[in-house]
């Protein structure tokens, strides 16, 4: 059988600093790149005990036609974009960590019907974070 794994988890954002805000600070985080080109910039970051795995924050602009990035910002900024959905062992300690930064606050701590217990927020840019308890 061949091996095959995620790399990259794109993430759109607005303000790349605000979000560093959000992922960095709040979640943990761990930046590994910071890339200007061009017009373009973008950020990955790293979860401290899933190093192959990286999130990349980008703007809508990148790489992209002036409509389409138009276009992708108004979905991210309504919150409909995908969630982004992240685990923790200690999901009671996350949601304070992260309530505590001044993110919004979609969802306290609650056993879902379909399995998990999970919280939710929405960060800087508008985009709908999950955080499912681990185990």
């Amino acid at each position: 059988m061949t091996n095959i794994e995620l790399t990259y988890c794109p993430i759109t954002v607005d303000d790349i600093d605000a979000a560093l805000g959000f992922y960095r600070d709040a979640l943990g985080l761990e930046v590994t790149r910071d890339v200007a080109n061009g017009d373009h910039h973008w950020v990955t970051l790293r979860l401290p005990d899933q190093p192959s795995v990286e999130v990349v924050l980008s703007q809508p602009g990148g790489g992209r036609s002036p409509e389409d990035a138009e276009a992708i910002h108004r979905l991210v900024a309504k919150g409909m974009m995908p969630p982004i959905v992240f685990r923790s062992d200690d999901l009671d300690a996350i949601f304070e960590k992260v309530s505590a930064s001044g993110a919004e606050v979609l969802q306290e701590p609650i056993d879902q019907p379909w399995g998990p217990r999970d919280c939710a927020f929405r960060d800087p840019a508008g985009n709908m974070v999950r955080i499912n308890a681990a185990g």
